[in-house]
């Protein structure tokens, strides 16, 4: 018979492992230590899109490959709330939009004051998809003015690019359309439902939540191009927004839509050990063909790219390994 003595061990026991279970990092986690080394904390995005996919990835090579860690990949809001997490200490490794992150270290836009991040890597470039269906005849970012758009996860990557773009079609996202903030699964369900007109989206591709969409609805919904308003993108907002191409075999698209490409970038904290942030800018190269296996995307990150984060610093770890 156990003894009370007994069950309150158990229950102790208990309480620990549903706290480690929970979304909320347990005190010894948020220090960053688990029974099985030191715990590393990935804030990657929706559950649908790029991010999430290949920072699962990321974490089980982390778990694998670098001795004396292992990391969980966390579905947020991406890019500005991954920046926020990483300097407040709640996530340890972040993938964010080269744009915010350049806020980010700035000082400004969603940043009032500079941000103490350093690049890891730049990684693959993300391509804004707008998408709207057929029924509501938008076919330009001017054309949504009154329609129902979602404009992606409050604090996102996806928000910044979506207000930006809005703005330089000479709209006002807080008069000129009916804006919802809300993330890809649900902005793929609104679309669906009929309750949205059209979802802005920054992804790398092809995003899973996009393709499901597209299989969907098929005819129903298309992508407009973004090449009229990119002139006034990057006289605004500079070079870090460049041309791309969503090409039509991506989601079995009539044709190529033209499109806005940024680039993504891996970043830590500036107080990261430089032996980790070193460790985990060479796991990106020795394990790049595993990460091609989770996603498709990985295939863009190259040597040579990868030291390019300008204005964003190089973690001197990570420096050390491109040399």
């Amino acid at each position: 018979m156990m003894t009370v003595k007994g069950v309150a061990v158990l229950l102790a026991a208990g309480a620990l492992f549903l706290g480690g279970c929970g979304g909320d990092r347990s005190a010894e986690q948020s220090a960053g230590q688990t029974a099985a080394g030191k715990r590393l904390s990935i804030a990657t995005g929706n559950t649908t899109g790029v991010y999430y996919v290949l920072g699962g990835g990321l974490a089980d090579q982390i778990g694998k490959n670098i001795p004396g860690y292992q990391a969980t990949a966390e579905a947020t809001g991406a890019s500005v709330e991954n920046i926020q997490r990483v300097v407040r200490g709640d996530s340890d490794i972040a993938f964010t939009l080269a744009d915010s992150a350049a806020d980010a270290v700035a000082g400004k836009g969603s940043f009032t004051s500079p941000q103490p991040i350093r690049a890891i890597a730049r990684l693959y470039d993300n391509y804004t998809q707008v998408a709207a269906t057929t029924e509501s005849g938008v076919k330009s970012i001017a054309d949504l003015k009154g329609k129902r758009v979602s404009t992606g996860s409050p604090n996102s990557g996806t928000e910044v690019i979506a207000l930006r773009l809005l703005k330089a079609a000479g709209l006002d996202p807080d008069k000129d359309v009916t804006r919802q903030s809300l993330g890809l699964p649900e902005s793929v369900q609104g679309i669906k439902d009929g309750n949205l007109d059209a979802l802005v989206w920054s992804g790398g591709l092809p995003t899973p939540g996009i393709t499901d969409l597209v299989t969907s609805l098929g005819d129903k919904v298309s992508f407009v191009p973004l090449d009229g308003v990119l002139p006034a993108m990057q006289g605004e907002h500079g070079p870090v927004y460049a041309t791309g191409t969503i090409a039509k075999d991506i989601y079995k698209t009539p044709a190529d839509v033209s499109t806005i490409a940024v680039p993504n970038l891996l970043v830590v904290n500036e107080k990261m050990d430089p032996a980790l942030a070193e460790s985990l800018a060479k796991l990106l190269f020795d394990h790049k063909a595993d990460l091609e296996k989770v996603h498709p995307a990985a295939k863009e990150i190259t040597r040579d790219n990868a030291p390019k984060t300008d204005p964003v610093p190089l973690h001197d770890g990570a420096r050390k390994y491109y040399g």
